[in-house]
């Protein structure tokens, strides 16, 4: 292990810091809870928008998006209207792994970096992964994972036929996860990293059962994270004083009150149109579109020369933004403000494919959650998710009281920066550690 202190990852997509906080400190996760004593415990800011695409690959990089060239997880590429779906090989920034070869790692569910590719270990990629031969590095791995049947994400499907059968993939997904964390443990590694993603399903089909104590999944949602917390406490056992442990959200969770169909907003005031009787999708944008959506809420100017029906002329962009802002400014619900920030794409990026970011990126206020499907024939609705993605309140726990150059509020893209730095500043560097977060921004 090259005499250097050994690095822990262990990342719960999308939980919140005051809930973890609050699990923590009802006894429900005693281990986090005695760890959250003796180290660092901060809240942490997500990417814009706070999508784990792009959050991840922010974590891994320590890069701004327009650095590493994940903005969300689909795209349009110049010049076309197609929907496409970035994956690892879109990464353009290499992940703290590639730049360590003289070091071990075992990297497991970790999202974004499918397909797996060589690595001076093991890499299990997370979802987004289609097939779990693709998913697997090396190879021989994959029939050790058959055996215990293991799965790269839950089958959310099921959560819209029956609560009680999602439950039960989502714990028999997350034993599986456990086992397989077991098998790789033993191996020699100096990096070892492992990604819960069953808490962000969990989370957007019953963060009510978190709230509501009478709630009949109640005592469900939390024997989840009671069985996350005594993996955690088991890990914990196995490591030393001199190791590094980092505890992570790439997001953070809040009650969903209502979705919003940024695309819907667009179509009703005259600056999306899609060609009348076609479906509704984004090959059928026609001529007069002055901007469209990609999800959750990233915002695109229909520029000429840039689409194949662009319709705003360079010289106008400056305006359409204009727009665009006043309208989203004034949306309101029932007397309420949907929208908490409107960023332009100066203010959230910075790098090499500023070409390829949104125009506007939309943070929706609490509560509401933004979407961009172009199939919605209302602005407002509500589905069967009842939590949502936060921007503000992921959380980064450290078994380190004292840390050296850790912000008080950090962001996604510091956490390579605070590993490097809990290694004496030698093993990784960060590609950049600019907080994806404007100036001025209200903080928590």
């Amino acid at each position: 292990m090259n005499g250097r202190a050994r690095n822990i990852i262990i990342g719960l997509d999308g939980v919140p810091y005051e809930l973890l906080k609050d699990l923590s400190d009802s006894g429900v996760m005693p281990n986090v809870g005695a760890l959250i004593q003796k180290g660092t415990f901060r809240k942490m800011s997500s990417s814009i928008p706070e999508v784990s695409s792009v959050a991840w690959s922010s974590i891994i990089t320590g890069a701004n998006p327009a650095e590493h060239g994940i903005f969300g997880f689909t795209d349009i590429p110049p010049n076309t209207y197609r929907l496409s779906f970035p994956n690892f090989d879109n990464l353009k920034v290499t992940p703290f792994w590639e730049k360590d070869n003289n070091s071990k790692h075992v990297l497991l569910n970790i999202p974004a970096t499918y397909p797996a590719r060589k690595v001076n270990g093991v890499l299990i990629s997370g979802f987004v992964a289609l097939d779990l031969e693709k998913a697997v590095y090396p190879e021989d791995l994959i029939p050790n994972l058959a055996e215990i049947d293991y799965k790269i994400d839950v089958d959310s499907e099921k959560a819209h036929r029956s609560l009680e059968l999602f439950i039960k993939d989502l714990n028999r997904t997350n034993e599986a996860r456990i086992a397989a964390y077991r098998h790789l443990w033993v191996k020699e590694w100096d990096t070892f990293m492992l990604v819960f993603t069953g808490t962000d399903r969990l989370m957007h089909f019953l963060w009510d059962a978190y709230e509501d104590e009478g709630h009949k999944h109640n005592a469900d949602f939390k024997n989840f994270f009671k069985r996350i917390d005594e993996s955690i406490g088991e890990i914990l056992s196995r490591v030393d004083d001199s190791d590094n442990v980092i505890i992570l959200s790439d997001h953070g969770f809040e009650k969903l009150e209502m979705d919003v169909y940024v695309n819907t907003v667009l179509i009703k005031g005259g600056m999306l149109k899609l060609k009348e009787g076609a479906a509704s999708n984004y090959s059928n944008i026609d001529h007069g579109t002055k901007a469209f959506a990609l999800d959750p809420a990233r915002i695109y100017i229909n520029l000429k020369d840039k689409y194949p029906r662009g319709s705003v002329d360079p010289k106008d962009k400056k305006s359409v933004i204009h727009d665009i802002i006043r309208r989203f400014e004034n949306l309101l619900f029932e007397g309420t403000k949907v929208i908490r920030n409107i960023y332009k794409k100066e203010e959230v990026y910075r790098g090499r494919f500023m070409d390829m970011a949104p125009d506007i990126v939309l943070v929706g206020n609490k509560g509401f959650n933004l979407k961009a499907s172009l199939a919605s024939g209302e602005i407002f609705s509500k589905g069967v998710f009842t939590g949502k993605h936060s921007q503000h309140n992921a959380f980064i726990l450290i078994n380190k009281k004292e840390l050296i150059n850790i912000p008080e509020y950090p962001s996604v893209s510091d956490v390579i920066g605070i590993i490097n730095s809990l290694n004496g500043g030698g093993q990784w560097k960060a590609n950049s550690t600019t907080e994806n977060v404007p100036a001025g921004t209200a903080r928590p």
